[in-house]
């Protein structure tokens, strides 16, 4: 089970959690923003209450009852292999802002403890265990996006992973990492949900040259809704495609 660690407002989270990463005894700083209302996790004291205390008392009360049947959507960041090992607490915020009415999670990957191992779509999970547990309500499908090397964590939760995925956002991604695209769009557990790609033409990390073929045959293998959205002046970074092409991620996340 995750642990509560603090309010972590000054990260950008509404809550920061710290997961396990599988049977290592490490653990992953994790952001969560719940719907757009104050922190759940604020405790009113049993003494006797104000009108403005028994206003606010309200106000949490519904903060439950959204996040109970709110949609989940998780956030994979890029730089994966970085030294920075609390990125998923701030990594996930401008994401976050974009979708009000959902709870979205974002787990840090760090160093060896990447997007790839199952360590790390263990404590992806273990965070959605967490939201289940404070909701008071399962979290039994998710929406996944990643950024970067963390569209190979979309790619690798959506075949290890233990919620069933709506929609698959992968930007700027290169999925050749992983092996040949009809290998990796086999296995059962890929055919379902929606997958979309945002790729640029001006990408300096994944050129469009290796990116675009790998993605074209992925979504002729994985047999489900799956397209590929090509900006030729596209650059590699979540800040264009957020920028730019919002109708785009819209549509990818419903």
């Amino acid at each position: 089970m995750a642990l509560l660690l603090a309010n972590a407002l000054a990260f950008a989270a509404s809550d920061s959690l710290s997961v396990p990463v599988g049977t290592s005894g490490l653990q992953s700083p994790t952001g969560i923003w719940w719907p757009d209302h104050p922190s759940p996790s604020t405790k009113l004291q049993k003494a006797k209450k104000s009108p403005k205390e028994k206003k606010l008392q309200s106000v949490r009360a519904d903060v439950w009852a959204d996040a109970a049947s709110s949609p989940v959507v998780v956030w994979f960041h890029g730089g994966m292999s970085s030294s920075n090992c609390a990125k998923g607490l701030v990594a996930g915020a401008d994401f976050a802002e974009l979708y009000p009415g959902k709870i979205t999670v974002s787990v840090s990957a760090c160093r060896e403890n990447h997007w790839v191992t199952k360590g790390m779509i263990d404590a992806v999970d273990a965070a959605l265990d967490s939201v289940a547990a404070r909701r008071k309500s399962p979290v039994e499908k998710v929406s996944l996006v990643g950024i970067s090397d963390g569209s190979l964590g979309v790619l690798v939760y959506s075949l290890e992973g233990r919620r069933a995925v709506e929609d698959h956002l992968l930007m700027s991604s290169f999925g050749g990492f992983l092996g040949e695209p009809q290998a990796v769009a086999s296995p059962m557990k890929m055919h379902s949900g929606r997958w979309r790609f945002l790729q640029g033409g001006k990408d300096r990390l994944y050129p469009s040259d290796k990116t675009v073929p790998w993605i074209t045959e992925f979504c002729k293998a994985v047999q489900v809704d799956c397209e590929l959205r090509f900006d030729p002046e596209g650059e590699h970074d979540w800040s264009y495609w957020r920028n730019k092409r919002m109708d785009w991620i819209n549509d990818a996340v419903k």
